[in-house]
């Protein structure tokens, strides 16, 4: 089953490539030229992932990220020319699930979204699998943690790094396996992906996310879920 991307660009010799090389590759495509029209295209044709570039003539990238993740969590890719770190951070922080910087290969992009994709994909883990830590309720079958009762938000990066530390309850997951698991076998240096993350899912999940209870930090080694 081929999967949908919508690309998000202004560039129209570039999203035309773009557009070309993934239908090729088996991908079902929609482009937009402008953040409004994209958001309306993210309501309409459902995409499997986004591609979003910051630089568009309406809305900066990072509005139009924000406003998508008032109402989805379809994995969003961000394409930029910006390669600041504080740019990355700033887009990951804002719910972006990778950020690939221009120029780019065709390969790594293909591989960073499929990779996007496989995140957002229902898990096929056992339906009676659940994690309880604390008052926080993690259903790895139907991919979803409450608190309390409450059912929180996350993206399906957010998810991913939740659910591999809930499957190795109460042990440290080193740094590399947090990143090959959840970003792809490519990722092996983008620490802080790991820290932006972390903070995320502490202001969602802890009751003081400066002294977190639960997601801990092993400073230079990598993460656990402390039931």
């Amino acid at each position: 089953m081929s999967h949908k991307v919508l690309v998000i660009d202004d560039e129209p010799a570039l999203a035309r490539a773009l557009a070309v090389n993934l239908r090729v590759s088996g991908w079902e495509v929609e482009t937009a030229a402008d953040g409004h029209s994209g958001l309306a295209a993210a309501a309409d044709f459902g995409p499997d992932v986004v591609l979003l570039d910051l630089g568009l003539p309406d809305l900066d990238g990072t509005e139009v990220l924000q406003r998508l993740r008032e109402w989805t969590r379809v994995p969003v890719v961000v394409l930029s020319a910006r390669q600041h770190g504080e740019d990355k951070v700033e887009a990951l922080d804002l719910g972006a699930d990778d950020y690939v910087t221009k120029p780019f290969t065709m390969n790594e992009l293909m591989a960073r979204l499929r990779a996007a994709v496989r995140r957002g994909q229902e898990s096929t883990a056992p339906a009676e699998a659940t994690v309880q830590v604390g008052d926080l309720t993690i259903d790895l079958a139907r991919k979803r943690v409450s608190r309390s009762g409450v059912e929180i938000r996350l993206t399906p990066t957010e998810w991913g790094f939740l659910e591999l530390l809930a499957r190795h309850l109460g042990r440290l997951v080193p740094h590399a396996q947090i990143l090959k698991e959840v970003w792809g076998p490519a990722y092996g240096k983008e620490i802080h992906y790991l820290r932006v993350y972390a903070a995320q899912l502490r202001r969602k999940l802890e009751d003081d996310p400066a002294h977190p209870r639960h997601l801990i930090t092993s400073p230079g080694l990598g993460y656990l879920l402390e039931p």
